[in-house]
């Protein structure tokens, strides 16, 4: 997940036309420095720098008076600015006396990110913190980026474009729960499926049992973030192997069939016969504890969720091994049906002992933000 980033060239160009020589030049100022530095700031707004740069070059060296100086470095550091030679320009301006919130972002932008941060410091506020974060972003000091940031939203809040932000530091750091409980908050703010899809996809490269990959293939599909074929392929395969027929064959039909794809083909006719085999199937498992999850399973691939919630609920009562595995396929079932507070209520009876509690915590955000779901 790639950090945004704050434009600070527009806070650079921002600062230094605050601090601009009044033009055309005052009494003050000798008539050659006025006029060459009248003809460096057309010459910058029009975007012939080599020509600013030389108008500038003149009028520092007409320049004799302190005034005279410090107008010719202010158009300076402007005329440099334009020209994207930031280093120039912070030199430039800090000729002038400038503050440490006008140089901080010409030396961010010039890659002098130490001195950035220094200055920065100094200068305090939000927008200097800003700066600090992401210099330490630049130079791969994540854990130093991660504080600042949590710094940000502790003074500021929990703005979404600093969650995004310390999201991405914290996933450069290593600190995966870290980075897993601020997207939380992010999809709490904001639960459009680009903010599931960038959960979900690095979610989706840890591992686990096969029964918590079928409830995140479930979770990405509720959440329109299933896009690629192999996905919708390994969908279908974990589906077969929990006798999930009719979700298998919804997943390959969703994602192609792969055309001359063997597998695929395969696949398919495999989903297509354990779907048609479900409505006589499934009450046969349903009816004894030990195949009641498959029984449920099979329930909630045709679409006939109460059917599949009851079966749940006697593996459920059974205590077996597979008890969280129902509790977690009920709470699928129950949202499918529309019952947002029987999904809830299941999602959080799953234990922290057989691996699916972090996709359990998912379904249970995913009830929270989004409600039943959808078709």
């Amino acid at each position: 997940m790639r950090p945004t980033t704050y434009a600070f060239t527009r806070i650079a160009a921002l600062a230094l036309m605050a601090a601009l020589p009044a033009l055309p030049a005052s009494a003050a100022v000798s008539p050659a420095v006025g006029k060459a530095l009248n003809a460096a700031a057309s010459a910058a707004k029009s975007g012939n720098t080599s020509a600013a740069i030389a108008a500038v070059n003149q009028a520092q060296a007409a320049a004799s008076t302190a005034e005279e100086k410090e107008k010719s470095a202010q158009m300076a550091a402007y005329v440099y600015t334009r020209a994207g030679r930031y280093n120039d320009a912070a030199r430039a301006l800090e000729a002038t006396g400038a503050s440490p919130r006008q140089l901080a972002p010409l030396y961010y932008q010039a890659g002098n990110y130490s001195k950035a941060v220094a200055l920065a410091k100094q200068a305090g506020g939000e927008d200097m913190q800003i700066l600090i974060a992401q210099a330490s972003v630049k130079q791969g000091r994540y854990g130093e980026a991660v504080t600042a940031y949590n710094n940000l939203i502790k003074a500021n809040g929990p703005k979404p474009i600093y969650l995004e932000n310390l999201a991405g530091a914290q996933y450069k750091a290593g600190d995966k729960k870290g980075y897993l409980a601020t997207t939380t908050k992010l999809i709490r703010v904001d639960s459009s499926p680009a903010r599931w899809n960038a959960l979900l996809t690095n979610f989706q490269q840890n591992a686990m049992r096969p029964e918590a990959k079928l409830g995140l293939y479930h979770l990405m599909s509720a959440t329109g973030t299933l896009s690629r074929p192999a996905d919708y392929q390994e969908f279908a395969k974990l589906a077969l192997v929990a006798g999930q027929g009719g979700t298998a064959a919804q997943a390959l039909a969703k994602g192609g069939s792969g055309g001359g794809d063997a597998m695929a083909q395969r696949l398919a006719q495999a989903a297509s016969g354990m779907a048609a085999k479900a409505p006589t199937e499934a009450p046969k498992l349903a009816a004894a504890p030990a195949t009641a999850v498959r029984g449920g399973n099979a329930y909630l691939s045709i679409g006939q969720y109460p059917q599949a919630m009851a079966a749940f609920d006697k593996a459920i009562a059974a205590n077996g091994a597979d008890a969280d595995q129902a509790r977690l396929f009920k709470g699928i079932a129950a949202l499918h049906a529309g019952n947002v507070a029987v999904g809830k209520s299941s999602f959080a009876a799953v234990s922290e002992k057989n691996g699916l509690k972090d996709i359990a915590d998912l379904w249970g955000l995913y009830a929270s933000t989004k409600g039943a779901i959808a078709g």
